[in-house]
């Protein structure tokens, strides 16, 4: 039964009669202990889980034990020197430290209590002192007083684990089989996060799923499409399902700012920084590791923003992200990390560095894995005023092999860029001119499946233009260089394969003169979208790099992201909140004819959903290619279907449309009718209402307004 609904004046009213104060302070109001009312939050199991971790409050107190015993006399040294030790990790709380004596002797009893401002200067001590050797006898050993309590909990008698039955998880793949082979993507504008079918033959989307305040940052998908993610203050969560988004599994990490995934999902790495007590020390990272499935921290790391802050690409407050690059391609086996004069490859297998040392390499500065194997590319500056030069190596894992150097001289810097299918390496050089007043780029391409690994020399017509942008086609031979000056930069493609196999790059074509500052290829290859971003304002043009001529151009005013579908047939451009108007999205097919166009105010997101890599070989994957023809008989009849009903549809909204239009004019013309009476009246009693029996005279009326006289006098 529907529940009564009083409007607040009734309520008021109500209270009034019955001489009920209205006036109540909420915030005074107190539940029961375990009472709800009914009323279940939607975290209410974080909260019961973390329930036990968080009951006792001493999360800021360390025990440090193993201290020496000494007498009363020698208290205030030995409280002097740990107070000096603990001191440079944190703040101590005043009257934070103490240290127990045996009453009797008036010994100290070996361990001592120390209380931080902030639970995370606590951690840090431990971590940093536990294992600290004072002198020879006296190794701190160093725990969290909340750790004890854990601990004493822990039951005498062992108790066999309940095991519950075997219940068959969903099919968290099972949007891959939708009848119209449709994708999804997911969008978040204002308070709202939706995920929805791109319906482009119906030029329309289709809601999936639509929930409020779903995150409170970001979200993000899996490297396959299997997850989406949502982060809080509490920490991260995965959400995924049959047929809705049901959330898998949360990752506790108080005030996560950045997730990442590995490549084949099987890992979430979840980042926080937060603020010292003391503002002259640094802010302190930490990063965990979890088994996206278990949810179990496999390893973490912590520390300060500096031990963080070398390499990558961008991130908060002083960090580069991703701190960990994934290797080995989707099995997951090795991640990495950037350090000072140093690479520290961890294997995932027990998560600890391989051969239990780093890989050392005098100041290095960059690094980028193989997409499918497990061969790092690392990058090394020019020393000594150029008498060593700069060189970029490719490294075999775990074996630490070299396996190929190329010594770079008169380096300024260097970018690496991998081909997706891990066949070649462009190795972005910026050299210096001999008067070292100017620079020049060329390119260094490695061809990483062929025997010895060969390097090619590859410098453009006019070695001074600036390189704008650099992308390898996908899966594919050819890359798209954007060179020259603002604002009509050139655009080259170029190809790593010859008619006559002769292992030479060979330049296809310029584009001379485009509005483009970025590039997009499709994932299928073939396909590019040269997109004139920011101070371009939105030009697109999408160009057919087999047959070297554009299929389109269009503008899409103010466009801040360009994103094509995982399977290369349709391309989103989007203008996100960064600009006040024209929020929201477009979607284009593969060769730029606008399907339809969806505005969004506040809009932040746009991000297609992953595909996982195909199970078919690439045999079967050209046998389809060969006989498409036949393949796309079935597909061909349907969209014959869909045009039909489209057709139907447009018919049927212009009789809408028409039937509307006919209404309003018989409506009109009833009114007309009605005040045929009072027409005529006005007119004097002429009848008719066409114009054209009336006959059109001026006539001149000439009224006077004032008369005024007035005498004059002679002189």
């Amino acid at each position: 039964m529907a529940a009564e609904v009083m409007l607040m004046n009734e309520i008021e009213a109500t209270a009034a009669r019955l001489g009920i104060d209205m006036n109540i302070d909420f915030n005074s109001i107190k539940l029961p202990p375990g009472e709800d009312f009914g009323i279940v939050s939607d975290d209410e199991d974080v909260y019961h889980d973390d329930q036990l971790e968080f009951d006792s409050g001493f999360g800021n107190v360390i025990v440090v034990d193993n201290l020496p015993v000494v007498p009363r006399e020698k208290f205030e040294k030995l409280e002097g020197v740990i107070r000096k030790i603990y001191s440079q990790i944190g703040v101590i709380k005043e009257d934070g430290l103490w240290m127990p004596t045996d009453p009797e002797t008036h010994k100290t009893l070996g361990y001592c209590f120390i209380e931080y401002n902030t639970p995370q200067e606590a951690e840090l001590a431990k971590e940093k002192t536990n294992g600290y050797k004072l002198d020879r006898a006296h190794i701190f050993a160093v725990n969290m007083f909340d750790d004890f309590d854990k601990y004493m909990r822990v039951p005498d008698e062992w108790a066999p684990p309940e095991i519950k039955p075997y219940t068959p998880g969903e099919n968290l793949q099972k949007w891959l089989t939708d009848e119209k082979a449709r994708d999804q993507f997911v969008i978040r504008a204002g308070t709202d996060t939706e995920v929805l079918w791109n319906d482009a033959r119906q030029s329309k989307t289709e809601l999936v799923y639509k929930r409020t305040y779903w995150t409170e940052s970001f979200v993000q998908w899996s490297p396959m499409g299997t997850y989406l993610a949502t982060v809080y203050r509490q920490g991260a969560a995965v959400w995924g399902g049959a047929n809705t988004f049901n959330r898998l599994m949360r990752y506790a990490h108080p005030q996560v700012k950045l997730i990442d995934f590995s490549p084949g999902e099987k890992f979430l790495v979840t980042y926080s920084s937060h603020e010292p007590s003391n503002p002259r020390d640094e802010n302190r990272v930490v990063i965990n590791i979890f088994d996206v499935r278990t949810g179990k921290v496999m390893r973490d790391f912590k520390g300060t923003a500096d031990e963080f802050a070398i390499g990558g690409a961008g991130g908060v407050a002083g960090v580069s992200w991703p701190v960990f690059r994934w290797g080995g391609g989707k099995e997951d086996k090795y991640f990495a990390r950037l350090g000072k004069n140093i690479i520290s490859v961890y294997e995932t297998e027990t998560f600890s560095l391989i051969d239990k040392k780093s890989l050392k390499v005098e100041n290095v500065v960059d690094f980028s894995w193989s997409p499918t194997d497990p061969i790092l590319a690392l990058f090394v500056p020019e020393l000594g005023g150029g008498n060593q030069p700069a060189r970029v190596s490719l490294v075999q894992m775990p074996s630490k092999v070299e396996l190929r150097q190329k010594n770079l001289f008169s380096v300024s810097d260097c970018k690496i860029y991998w081909q997706s299918n891990g066949e070649y390496l462009a190795v972005k050089a910026d050299r210096y001119t001999k008067t070292k007043k100017s620079t020049y780029t060329g390119f260094e391409l490695f061809r990483i499946k062929e025997r010895d690994i060969p390097i090619e020399v590859l410098e453009l017509d006019n070695k001074t233009d600036k390189i704008i942008a650099f992308a390898w086609e996908p899966k594919g031979h050819r890359f798209a260089v954007i060179h020259g000056d603002n604002p009509r930069p050139d655009i080259s493609f170029y190809t790593m394969r010859t008619t006559h196999n002769l292992g030479r790059v060979t330049k296809l074509a310029t584009l001379k003169g485009k509005q483009a500052n970025a590039l997009f290829w499709s994932p299928g290859g073939r396909f590019i979208v040269l997109a004139g971003l920011k101070g371009f304002n939105g030009q697109l043009e999408f160009f057919n790099v087999d047959e070297l001529e554009t299929m389109a151009t269009a503008e899409h005013f103010m466009a801040t992201d360009v994103e094509w579908d995982p399977t290369g047939r349709y391309v989103a451009t989007s203008v996100t909140s960064v600009h006040e108007m024209e929020n929201g999205f477009n979607i284009w097919s593969f060769n730029g004819k606008l399907l339809y166009r969806i505005l969004k105010d506040h809009f932040f997101q746009f991000l297609w959903r992953p595909r996982p890599p195909s199970f078919l070989t690439p045999e079967k994957e050209e046998e389809i290619a060969r006989n498409l023809k036949k393949y796309s008989k079935k597909y061909e009849a349907e969209d014959q279907d869909v045009s039909l009903l489209l057709s139907e549809q447009e018919r049927e909204k212009r009789r809408t449309l028409k039937e509307e239009w006919e209404k309003w004019v018989s409506e009109w013309r009833r009114t007309q009718e009605e005040e045929k009476l009072e027409r005529q009246m006005l007119r004097d009693g002429e009848a008719s209402d066409e114009e054209e029996e009336y006959e059109a005279k001026e006539v001149e009326v000439e009224e006077v307004l004032d008369v005024s006289s007035e005498v004059l006098f002679d002189e």
